[in-house]
């Protein structure tokens, strides 16, 4: 037996989160892609079945007030603020991501003091947040300036409105400084509107703490909430009562019943809201996030980053120098839950990896993405990722 072997066996021994793993519906593969799509709950289908058969079944429309329906945005928008620092109140969960960030940015702009017209995004951003910022400059009259991160902080002056950041860079899983760059946009006296896509779930993110005015993710990744869940947002309260929206719906009005012509904004983060509710997507969301239950983001975040140090540990050990570069930062303070490995082959060898029962995913040009889930993720499963990718490797 291999001294990584026994090292993952020890750790998996120790570790206080191998419980939780039978809560997901898993077989003998590893599974290295939840930062993509997370593994199913087994909470969930019985859940569905429930809501297809007996609330819309049986109940039908009087599912919208018996069944909770109606008030689902924000009942689950609250299960959600622990695991991103918010309190309750200012999560609506509802929409796309990409229709969430469209909402935050044209809103973000709206409450900036007059005068201000630049909107600044990071330019390595996941494309969409850039389409959609690129549209949304174009709305709100504002010219568009596309830098890295680390560049903003040089360049927010008296014309900046405000800035989409991510805080986990998609490609590389490096981890952008949220607390630093929020105090930074804020002392220029702009806001700041943040995608958590891939951080929700995996490490503390500290809305409230941290002073975040808006910010956005999905639930499909590292929330389970199983392919096309609705997304979130997030408004600070102190930002609420001034939130205006460009999507009014008749669900953010003030009476969603009174049918009325003109529109009045409800109070809270209900304004987030903009039309029927996808209840289907919606309480299967509902239901996975069960799996939280008896568990901390600081819980996840420490065996996150002692399963990516271990992997990186493997991958050093097993595959040969020189074959594949990790693009990820070692920091811990500069690293997501996720390892990126440059591989010339990389389309070729994840094909290969697939096949031999390791799932992770291909990033053009040459990138191997591998996604660590804590909650469903073991050591042992990191030393044969490790394993395998060499053998693969070697072929």
């Amino acid at each position: 037996m291999s001294e990584q072997v026994t090292k993952a066996e020890k750790l998996d021994a120790s570790d206080v989160l191998a419980a939780k793993r039978a809560e997901f519906v898993l077989d003998d593969v590893v599974y290295l892609d939840g930062n993509s799509l997370g593994a199913l709950p087994v909470a969930v289908p019985g859940r569905v079945e429930d809501v297809v058969r007996r609330q819309w079944g049986e109940l039908r429309i009087r599912s919208w007030t018996e069944g909770g329906w109606w008030t689902a945005p924000e009942r689950i928008g609250d299960r959600i603020a622990p695991l991103v620092g918010a309190a309750p109140g200012q999560i609506v969960v509802g929409d796309s991501t990409s229709v969430n960030v469209f909402k935050a940015l044209v809103g973000a702009v709206r409450l900036a003091d007059a005068g201000r017209d630049e909107i600044v995004v990071d330019a390595t951003t996941f494309p969409t947040d850039g389409y959609i910022a690129e549209s949304a400059a174009r709305m709100t009259g504002c010219t568009l300036r596309p830098v890295t991160p680390a560049e903003v902080p040089g360049v927010l002056g008296d014309r900046t409105a405000a800035v989409l950041l991510n805080h986990v860079d998609y490609r590389t899983g490096r981890l952008h400084d949220l607390p630093s760059l929020t105090a930074a946009v804020h002392a220029a006296g702009a806001l700041v509107v943040w995608d958590l896509c891939h951080s929700a779930g995996a490490l503390p993110v500290g809305l409230d703490e941290h002073g975040v005015d808006l910010a956005v993710g999905c639930t499909y990744k590292y929330l389970n909430g199983g392919p096309g869940s609705p997304a979130y947002l997030y408004v600070r309260a102190e930002w609420q009562d001034r939130f205006d929206s460009p999507l009014p719906g008749w669900n953010s009005h003030a009476e969603p019943f009174g049918m009325r012509p003109d529109y009045a904004p409800a109070a809270g983060a209900v304004r987030g809201r903009v039309g029927t509710p996808d209840i289907l997507s919606m309480l299967a969301l509902e239901a996975a996030l069960e799996v939280w239950d008896g568990v901390t983001v600081e819980e996840v975040r420490a065996k996150s980053l002692a399963l990516t140090d271990f992997f990186l540990e493997c991958v050093e050990e097993y595959v040969p120098g020189g074959r594949v570069e990790c693009v990820t930062p070692r920091a811990h303070g500069e690293r997501g839950s996720q390892v990126a490995l440059r591989c010339p082959d990389a389309g070729v060898v994840m094909e290969r990896l697939i096949g031999r029962g390791v799932v992770g995913d291909f990033r053009r040009p040459d990138v191997l993405r591998f996604g660590f889930t804590p909650l469903y993720v073991g050591f042992g499963d990191v030393e044969r990722v490790a394993r395998v990718l060499a053998e693969v490797l070697a072929e």
